[in-house]
């Protein structure tokens, strides 16, 4: 099954074009205070972070932040020795405006990782690839003119707005990744999108189980940048 066809699978679930919000049920314009830090208990107070950037999908929605991929993240990180503390800054409903918004509080302290997980909610509200391109472009650099080693994952939108928007969507994340030098993992939700039994049933969201699949497909991008980051 491509990944058109899965997100097609996907939106036929629990969205439409009059009322995309159904895919997250927090779609409207987000007024809550920032997220909590992750308080997963890291392995010293000086360990490095990496930060998680992103909407209901990092956050956890449904079921929790222990079972969400940052929090697996940390568990792969101790069971392969790595000292980092990881850090969920999913923020339910955020669009890549939000991501933005939220930037400077997500990157206070010593992050040494920033893994950005944004644009599923631009794609269900049409919002213009140009401007979706620009919010990621700030992003990435802001946190490279830190110092910051970035992954920057892709996401698809569903084709309601037809394929011509579906394929600028979907190169919009791949230009920023080539242009920014940064690496990148096509498809956040590979793997898992539009096998109902790896997701809730909003037809969108992980289940547990879907949300290991996420994890170790991300562990296969982050792994190797925390060699480099650590040498």
């Amino acid at each position: 099954m491509t990944i058109v066809s899965v997100m097609a699978l996907a939106c036929a679930t629990g969205c439409d074009r009059a009322d995309t919000s159904r895919r997250d049920s927090t779609a409207a314009p987000v007024t809550q205070p920032a997220p909590a830090r992750d308080t997963t208990p890291a392995a010293s107070v000086d360990a490095p972070r990496i930060v998680f950037l992103g909407d209901s999908l990092t956050a956890g929605l449904g079921i929790g932040k222990e079972q969400a991929v940052p929090a697996l993240i940390q568990e792969r990180l101790r069971r392969e020795g790595y000292a980092y503390e990881v850090v969920n800054a999913g923020n339910s409903g955020d669009t890549s405006d939000g991501g933005l918004t939220r930037l400077d509080w997500s990157l206070s302290g010593k992050v040494a990782v920033l893994v950005v997980e944004l644009g599923a909610n631009d794609g269900l509200r049409g919002i213009s690839p140009d401007r979706t391109r620009q919010n990621l472009e700030s992003i990435v650099m802001a946190a490279r003119q830190r110092g910051i080693t970035v992954l920057l994952t892709g996401m698809e939108a569903p084709p309601n707005y037809g394929p011509a928007y579906t394929d600028q969507f979907r190169r919009t994340f791949r230009d920023v990744a080539a242009k920014e030098h940064v690496a990148f993992m096509p498809f956040f939700l590979e793997g898992v999108a539009g096998i109902p039994s790896l997701n809730q049933p909003d037809g969108v969201h992980p289940t547990p189980e879907g949300a290991r699949i996420v994890a170790a497909n991300v562990w296969r991008y982050l792994e190797p940048l925390l060699k480099k980051t650590e040498s």
